[in-house]
């Protein structure tokens, strides 16, 4: 029996701190100004994830089948899981399977769906920790390089301790 081997799809890509800096400021001038307006408070600017946390939702995910992760842009309502966060921005990381059939030109992403004590649903992971808002946006950079030149990373010194980037 042989088996074939599924290359993985790579979409995005490393970029630098002027790239990033111009998608938050574009962000808060185009979108979180707005909703910042309208909620009558300031709304996120971001969601924090510890590395473990990432990694063991990333290995749950595969071993369940997904070979990708969606990232799904949501509004938190009356049941926000901290207080004051009722009606601010976070993101949902999504378990994925390309369905098969699919090509590169036009890809075809499926929710993954898992069974949970007889019922099923979808295998998704939420509640990080909202940056951006006061009291807890990030107040001293660091910056750590991780050999070469290509790759580094940037850790933030806020109230709760620090934060890789």
């Amino acid at each position: 029996m042989s088996t074939i081997e599924k290359k993985a799809v790579k979409v995005g890509k490393y970029v630098n701190t002027e790239h990033v800096d111009n998608l938050i400021r574009n962000y808060k001038k185009d979108r979180w100004m707005q909703n910042s307006e309208k909620l009558g408070k300031e709304d996120t600017l971001g969601i924090w994830f510890s590395a473990e946390e990432l990694e063991e939702f990333i290995q749950t995910a595969r071993l369940q089948g997904a070979d990708g992760i969606r990232l799904c842009f949501g509004v938190y309502g009356e049941d926000a899981p901290r207080a004051g966060m009722e009606g601010r921005q976070t993101v949902a990381l999504v378990a994925t399977c390309s369905e098969e059939g699919s090509s590169e030109a036009a890809p075809v992403y499926n929710d993954l769906y898992v069974d949970r004590n007889g019922k099923s649903g979808i295998l998704a992971y939420n509640q990080g920790f909202p940056f951006g808002i006061p009291p807890s946006g990030p107040t001293k950079p660091l910056l750590v390089t991780m050999g070469g030149d290509s790759l580094g990373s940037l850790m933030i010194a806020g109230k709760d301790g620090l934060s890789v980037i």
